[in-house]
């Protein structure tokens, strides 16, 4: 008999191919009970250490039963957060990842196959160590849960087809079928369960990046002194009423943002209580 319910812990001795076919499986299991609270599954895909780790705490302080965390960091980390921490105990088994490289992507279905195994996870959200919340969890929850759409960025433009191999042909993505975009996704389940069940080929977001200040293909990166209510707020207005939520205008494009370094950390948590409601 095949035990299709949620391992104890996120820990397990399983193979990526265990894993992708189990999680595949879950969401067709009978008996999926009725009612049970949404989740939202926060998905971090890191290095190691998790620097902002006190901020995002706060954040989710006091919405236990709310979220899920799932952290895949460099199989060589052996560190840990406290065990009062709700980090603790979240690091799932994991490979080596190379930044340009779909090592990357297989990082992403492992973390999101690891989340499809718990039956109350409804929306999954992507970050790095270098993303915070700029709402709180309140905000953040109802607006992902009452969302009736995936938040995927994909578009296209003459850049990105300079990217294109003859690799991907022989995984069937012609060249006409080739986007761009941030990885940082946010998604529901029948997206998920698409994601890890494809196995033809490797598989808008609503975190911000500064692009207009990229260095070597990479975002800007904020530090501790650009951290200010402005910034937070400039963030938050970026792309307003260009956005559409349930069909409609909204005046919320971005949830989360990055890429902030490690000295921001401080007057993030300055800001928190103030700026983004939390903390």
């Amino acid at each position: 008999m095949i035990n299709l319910l949620a391992p104890s812990g996120v820990m397990h001795n399983m193979t990526d191919e265990e894993l992708f076919w189990r999680a595949s499986l879950v969401p067709k299991a009978r008996r999926v009970p009725e009612r049970r609270v949404p989740k939202v599954a926060f998905l971090f895909l890191v290095r190691g250490e998790l620097p902002l780790r006190p901020l995002w705490e706060k954040f989710f302080a006091g919405h236990d039963g709310f979220y899920s965390i799932y952290v895949h960091a460099h199989p060589s980390y052996t560190g840990s957060p406290p065990p009062d921490s709700m980090f603790y105990g979240r690091f799932v088994p994991s490979q080596r990842t190379k930044w340009g490289d779909a090592s990357l992507v297989e990082a992403e279905r492992r973390l999101l196959a690891n989340a499809l195994l718990d039956l109350g996870n409804e929306r999954f959200a992507l970050f790095s160590e270098a993303c915070i919340p700029i709402y709180n969890f309140t905000t953040v929850y109802a607006f992902l849960t009452g969302s009736r759409t995936s938040f995927v960025d994909c578009y296209e433009n003459g850049g990105s087809r300079s990217r294109y191999r003859d690799f991907f042909a022989g995984r069937n993505i012609s060249l006409s079928q080739w986007r761009k975009g941030a990885q940082w996704f946010e998604m529901d389940r029948a997206l998920a369960l698409e994601s890890v069940a494809e196995d033809a080929c490797f598989p808008a977001t609503l975190t911000f990046a500064d692009w207009k200040r990229a260095v070597n293909r990479h975002p800007h990166t904020h530090g501790a002194e650009e951290v200010t209510e402005e910034l937070i707020n400039g963030i938050r207005e970026d792309g307003g009423g260009r956005c559409f939520y349930n069909g409609e205008r909204n005046g919320i494009c971005n949830l989360f943002a990055r890429k902030f370094s490690p000295d921001a950390l401080e007057p993030l948590l300055r800001l928190a209580p103030k700026v983004m409601g939390f903390g």
